[in-house]
């Protein structure tokens, strides 16, 4: 049984404020948290239900401290609403800083706050084998619940940096391509494209700050055959990175 006040620390983890000042998260279900123990993130604590020991019992005798508890306590101190595997808190990744180089393909994402949306782009990059994604300031964070979760374990694998994304971009202007996914774009299904540069995204309602897209020097689009009116940023992550990806 957890005690109260594991339970209050896992509760704190659950705003950002405190994730910033314990330098902490927390990474909930059967799918994410097996990741994270394969992976260089550091664990602070773990607790697994009967069945997850049972299914993963090779994997948690390699020395790994964890507790048993019941499904109810996972749930209780988690986000889920359901959770019969397994809650970790793991320490923050200090990640160097980013040089890119000459060769890198890069999404940059600026303003994307859903965090359903950070969460599946992160899980888009793993897919392609991209290794990083710049976020502005302004988008969700990086280890907010349900950004991890909608990740299904590619947070271990995706090194995600916030920079003041104009700023970033100035410096990379006149070494790297800068795409921006703009409806004023040129078709991209028309161009020879390849995996190298920046791909800017800007978020659903307002599409790439104005401050952003001055440092972008090729606008593109994704063509539209029928009458929806925008596409889900994820979605449209998937379809530009693929048209990318179609001839590498």
């Amino acid at each position: 049984m957890l005690s109260k006040a594991v339970v209050k620390y896992i509760k704190s983890l659950q705003v950002k404020k405190y994730r910033n000042q314990h330098q902490a998260f927390v990474v909930e279900g059967a799918k994410s948290v097996l990741e994270l123990l394969q992976s260089d993130f550091k664990l602070q604590h773990l607790f697994v239900t009967e069945h997850f020991l049972a299914e993963h019992t090779g994997l948690l005798s390699k020395g790994l401290k964890y507790e048993v508890v019941k499904e109810d306590d996972l749930v209780k101190a988690g986000s889920f609403s359901s959770n019969n595997a397994a809650l970790a808190v793991a320490s923050m990744r200090q990640l160097p800083a980013l040089q890119l180089k000459q060769d890198d393909f890069v999404i940059a994402l600026d303003d994307i706050r859903d965090p359903g949306n950070l969460g599946t782009i992160i899980r888009i990059a793993d897919w392609y084998g991209m290794k990083h994604v710049v976020c502005s300031e302004t988008c969700a964070d990086f280890y907010n619940a349900k950004v991890i979760s909608a990740t299904m374990g590619s947070f271990t694998r995706i090194q995600v940096h916030y920079l003041d994304l104009p700023g970033w971009l100035q410096q990379h202007t006149y070494k790297y391509k800068i795409y921006g996914a703009a409806l004023s774009g040129n078709n991209l299904h028309r161009m020879q494209l390849k995996p190298e540069g920046i791909v800017v995204l800007g978020n659903e309602a307002n599409g790439i700050r104005p401050e952003v897209a001055q440092q972008v020097n090729q606008l593109i689009k994704i063509p539209a055959f029928g009458g929806a009116e925008s596409l889900n940023v994820a979605t449209a992550t998937a379809i530009i990175i693929d048209n990318f990806m179609r001839n590498s």
